[in-house]
């Protein structure tokens, strides 16, 4: 099974002050135990196809690929220009995980702004993920929807946050190999789920993984949810990333029903709650699941 790492704990230096290059991460992750390393749009050159293939050729060097790229589309805009706007940078993320060798494209629903009712954002959502289908398929990348909690760089949380409102956007999008599910079992615990059930939900349609475990510092669930009313940018400071196997993730319920549904896509390490010691944590995380994963024959 194969296994990559996600530079979380990087991302501001890589997208926000610039400390921090592509070429550097490339070269950092050489620590780690990994096979491919997930990209991020904030830090990928945009329209450059030439730069894609050097980054290619760069990670294939040390043996290794890039799967996947880590886009927060916002599908919950309120006019239908700005819409069609989000399907067109969507389209410009899918085109360039395609230049870098990738398979997969990270889909969000987008942000749960105040005013937008359920059914009106979902019906949004999935007229949106419609249309940028047929041109995913074209280039040969799957679209992996997350349940997800809220990019870094957001003012409000997901809209399909919780488990009853993601499934139906999932159920809603018809069955294709070029869409699935990108799994991430500690969003399911912030949304105030149980993540084995909406793992058992979405099991015969996940096609990635983000391997995760997140603690809170400082406050708790109900903390969050007071943070969470009021519109903030980034993550609220109480959660944090953890090192994977430490947290409150049971990985062995977790890989068992991935095996027994068949998965074999790949595996991302989310972790690194802090730049300074983020490169340990990750290379501790990719230790653990190098040994979990083929207890569970997920090799």
């Amino acid at each position: 099974m194969p296994l990559a790492a996600f530079p979380k704990c990087f991302l501001d230096a890589m997208c926000v002050t610039r400390e921090m290059s592509v070429d550097q991460w490339i070269d950092l992750s050489t620590q780690f135990d990994v096979d491919g390393l997930e990209f991020y749009w904030g830090f990928t050159p945009p329209d450059k196809p030439v730069e894609w293939e050097r980054l290619r050729q760069r990670v294939a060097e040390q043996r290794r690929s890039i799967p996947m790229m880590c886009y927060s589309s916002d599908f919950t805009k309120p006019t239908l220009a700005e819409r069609k706007e989000e399907i067109e940078k969507q389209k410009r993320a899918v085109r360039a995980i395609a230049g870098l060798g990738g398979k997969y494209c990270r889909v969000l629903s987008g942000q749960r702004r105040p005013g937008v009712a359920r059914d009106q954002g979902l019906r949004w959502v999935r007229e949106c993920i419609e249309e940028v289908l047929p041109f995913a398929a074209e280039q040969r990348i799957v679209l992996v929807i997350e349940n997800h909690y809220k990019d870094g760089y957001w003012d409000y949380p997901e809209f399909a946050q919780r488990m009853d409102a993601f499934l139906e956007l999932v159920s809603s999008i018809r069955e294709t190999d070029w869409f699935g599910v990108n799994y991430d079992p500690y969003n399911a615990i912030i949304a105030g789920d149980d993540p084995i059930q909406l793992l058992e939900a979405v099991k015969h349609r996940v096609k990635t993984m983000h391997a995760s475990d997140r603690y809170f510092e400082g406050g708790t669930l109900e903390d969050l949810r007071r943070i969470e009313a009021q519109p903030q940018t980034g993550y609220a400071s109480i959660l944090k990333h953890g090192v994977i196997g430490r947290g409150l993730n049971d990985y062995d319920r977790i890989f068992s029903i991935l095996k027994g549904a068949g998965f074999n896509g790949w595996i991302s390490i989310e972790d690194g709650p802090d730049p300074a010691t983020g490169a340990a944590d990750i290379a501790e995380s990719a230790r653990f699941l190098r040994r979990k994963m083929p207890q569970f024959g997920l090799i």
